[in-house]
C-alpha cells in the first residue's frame, strides 16, 4: 500500500487489517509505522479504532509533517500526553515479556519433565504420599497440565 513503509507492510502482510487502519498508518513516519504494526500483531488487534488510539498517542515528532492529526473529540492535550507515556511503557513491557517468554517456556517444559521423572520413582512417590500429600497433588497437576503453546 502506497504511503506505508515496506517493513510495516511486511509485518502485516498475512493479517486481516482494516483498510481504514492502514490509511491511518500513512499519517505516521516509517519508524512509528513499524512500531504500530508490531503492536498490532502483538495485541492481535487490526481495527481502525485501535490504530486511531495509537495515532492519538503518537508524538507529533513521529507524524508526517503534512498529516492532519486531529485528536479524537473529547480528549485534551494532557490526556494525549498521558496516552503517549502509557503507550511507550506498555510497548517496553510487551518487549520484555516477549524476550522472557522463550526461556520461561523452556524452563517450564524442563521442570515438568523433571517432576514427571521424580514421580516415576516408587520410593519418592511413597514418601510424598506419606509425608507431603499436598505437594504430591500439586506435582500431579503440573504433570497433567497441557504444554502451553510456544
Amino acid at each position: 500500500m502506497q504511503g506505508v513503509c515496506p517493513e510495516a507492510v511486511d509485518i502485516l502482510k498475512d493479517k486481516q487489517v482494516a483498510l481504514s487502519a492502514l490509511a491511518l498508518l500513512k499519517r505516521m513516519l516509517p519508524l512509528r509505522q513499524i512500531e504500530v504494526a508490531e503492536m498490532m500483531v502483538t495485541m492481535h488487534r487490526y481495527s481502525k479504532p485501535y490504530v486511531e488510539a495509537l495515532l492519538a498517542a503518537t508524538p507529533a515528532a513521529q507524524l508526517e509533517p503534512d498529516a492532519k492529526n486531529k485528536a479524537p473529540k473529547g480528549i485534551t492535550a494532557e490526556q494525549v500526553a498521558v496516552m503517549e507515556r502509557e503507550t511507550a511503557q506498555l510497548d517496553r513491557e510487551i518487549k520484555v515479556a516477549e524476550q522472557s517468554f522463550g526461556p520461561d517456556h523452556m524452563h517450564l517444559v524442563f521442570a515438568r519433565g523433571y517432576v514427571a521423572k521424580l514421580l516415576e520413582n516408587e520410593r519418592i512417590l511413597r514418601w510424598l504420599t506419606n509425608h507431603q500429600p499436598d505437594v504430591l497433588a500439586e506435582f500431579r497437576k503440573i504433570i497433567e497440565m497441557e504444554a502451553a503453546p510456544a
